[in-house]
């Protein structure tokens, strides 16, 4: 996972959060949204793009491509902020193989079926599965919207 940073769950993906104040927090240098759906949508790439500051690089990929593009090191000397939409990402990304250890969930908006695990969280059923097989397997999932907020375990919400 040479290059990897962070990698953080949010359904807006590139916005102004992501964009100015964990971008900067981190210093990242590159941000790689992972979403199936959004990677073959070119207006949404775009949008995506205009979203992500001047002075980063941004990728707009496929589950698949990001496995292969992190395992065989496409990203070594770079500072990479990870961006998904949802646990079932994660979830997709480590039954591949990728040694992730742990995430951050920014936001996770209100949608049909879902239950509120805190303010800013609310999960499908598929979601909340996903992060308790997660929790199961090792990984720190901590809640934290911006830099400088306490760590709220996603464990304690559910």
């Amino acid at each position: 996972m040479e290059g990897i940073i962070h990698i953080r769950i949010d359904d807006r993906l590139i916005h102004g959060q992501v964009a100015t104040q964990w971008t900067n927090e981190l210093g990242a240098t590159r941000i790689m949204v992972i979403n199936d759906e959004i990677s073959q949508n070119e207006m949404q790439k775009t949008i995506l793009r205009v979203a992500a500051p001047p002075n980063v690089s941004t990728s707009i990929i496929s589950r698949e491509t990001a496995y292969k593009n992190i395992t065989n090191g496409k990203y070594k000397g770079q500072r990479v902020l990870v961006v998904v939409k949802s646990p079932v990402d994660i979830l997709a990304l480590v039954n591949m193989g990728l040694d992730i250890k742990s995430v951050n969930v920014g936001n996770m908006s209100t949608r049909p079926n879902t239950i509120r695990l805190k303010a800013t969280v609310c999960v499908t059923e598929e979601e909340k599965n996903a992060f308790e097989e997660l929790i199961n397997r090792g990984l720190e999932i901590t809640a934290i919207m911006v830099p400088g907020e306490p760590r709220i375990y996603i464990k304690d919400c559910m």
